[in-house]
């Protein structure tokens, strides 16, 4: 007898499923996939099949393919299936086959999802794979979400399996006399998964029979530490985390008063990519080194005075902007410079953010871009040149906000404004002015 009723009960106490949805089954053809979708059609769900060749093991991959295609007509319920070349696909993405096949089939699966409105898409990994998956993350190194294993639901993917151990599903499908293909590499300890199955799980036995029962106690506990951490980070970043703009403001005081600090600033840090070396990094330099940044694949990170500043790489220096004699406005990322004429003599209060200048003095087209390393310019007031990046200093401008400032540039190379700072001194109105010339940044945040 199939446990059908300890599947439904499964199924609905994890609210996985239910009657209405139509589910697409991931199907090897091996013993866990096929007592999944046996399972699936004794309790009466609606369900497809979906397969996947990788062509890697010549006809004994294709005879898999065949018999999910004969088990999918037996069931009499819709099949997909897809081959792939997937020593290609790992060489041209400079990956294992492993992790190649693993992309190949997930993007599949989902896109077969959508095409044929499929609800969710069901996987056959049950608890020992669970094991397998978090002695994997202790040996790779993991935080406390690699602890707590196979989640049985993960956005649109289920697993419905995760009640029953491999020996239980061994006992099930002889019992029921279910065929299935065995699939030859499993026997293989060349892959590290497969190590820990053959190798490793075996002598924890030995140390404790009752090892999935015990690992089955220690994941429940695993998740509720990890939904208490959870509430402290979201609580922890409502009181030092703020948005500025594409800027993610971190509060510096804030997180060294932390406690645990690496496990809680880490947490922080997670979603942008940072690893653990560069964390470590930033936590030695917290008290003390004001200026330095950190990277990671997609973001960088100043240390700044008050803050830690988060900047996505790509956001950072933006595109130029030219500007024409008879332009009256121009779009500089987020913000927009308008330009108009006024008759000499022309006064107007003080504002960072307009600059008045002697037309007669202007070359076109005129350049709105970024800071760049080595540029240099003239304060209004000053008769020396000074750097720009010693001048952002003076400012006290962090060095990625320093990187989005809009910086006017004369045709001749002359820097004539940094806008929302100050007004080269040689671009200023003097008696000898006889045409002005006024540009005014609009939707500044500063």
């Amino acid at each position: 007898m199939l446990p059908v009723q300890n599947f439904t009960a499964y199924v609905e106490q994890h609210q996985l499923f239910n009657r209405q949805d139509n589910v697409l089954a991931a199907v090897s053809g091996g013993m866990d996939s096929v007592l999944l979708v046996h399972l699936l059609k004794a309790a009466d769900y609606t369900f497809g099949i979906a397969h996947c060749n990788f062509q890697l093991r010549d006809a004994e991959a294709d005879a898999d393919q065949d018999f999910c295609r004969s088990l999918a007509a037996e069931l009499q319920v819709p099949f997909h299936t897809i081959n792939f070349d997937t020593l290609t696909y790992a060489e041209k993405q400079k990956i294992s086959i492993q992790m190649a096949a693993r992309e190949l089939r997930y993007q599949w699966f989902e896109q077969i999802r959508q095409q044929h409105h499929y609800h969710t898409v069901a996987l056959a990994h049950h608890q020992n794979d669970t094991i397998e998956t978090i002695l994997l993350n202790l040996t790779r190194g993991t935080g406390i979400a690699g602890l707590h294993g196979i989640l049985s639901q993960n956005g649109h993917w289920v697993r419905p399996l995760l009640f029953l151990n491999r020996q239980q599903i061994t006992d099930i499908v002889s019992q029921n006399q279910l065929q299935y293909r065995e699939d030859s590499s499993n026997a293989s300890t060349k892959y590290a998964r497969n190590k820990i199955r053959h190798e490793v799980i075996p002598k924890l036995k030995e140390l404790n029979p009752n090892l999935e029962n015990t690992f089955k106690r220690n994941l429940s506990l695993f998740r509720e530490l990890e939904q208490l951490l959870q509430q402290q980070v979201q609580a922890i970043k409502q009181k030092l985390v703020k948005q500025q703009g594409n800027e993610t403001h971190i509060s510096k005081a804030g997180v060294l008063q932390l406690q645990p600090q690496r496990l809680l600033l880490g947490e922080l840090l997670k979603a942008y990519g940072f690893n653990d070396t560069v964390l470590d990094d930033v936590i030695s330099a917290l008290p003390k080194h004001a200026g330095r940044t950190f990277e990671s694949a997609g973001f960088n990170l100043l240390l700044d005075r008050e803050s830690l500043i988060i900047t996505p790489k790509t956001d950072l220096a933006l595109a130029p902007v030219y500007i024409e004699k008879e332009d009256q406005e121009k779009q500089y990322a987020d913000v927009t410079l308008r330009i108009a004429h006024a008759p000499a003599p022309y006064s107007a209060a003080p504002n960072n953010y307009i600059a008045a200048v002697d037309e007669d003095l202007l070359v076109y087209p005129l350049t709105m871009r970024s800071w760049q390393e080595g540029d240099y310019f003239m304060p209004l007031g000053m008769h020396s040149r000074k750097k720009l990046s010693d001048f952002f200093i003076n400012q006290k401008a962090p060095r990625f906000q320093k990187l989005r400032i809009p910086i006017l540039v004369n045709g001749n190379g002359d820097i004539i404004w940094v806008a929302g700072y100050r007004l080269d001194n040689r671009y200023k109105l003097t008696s000898q002015t006889k045409k002005v010339i006024i540009f005014e940044l609009l939707n500044h945040d500063r």
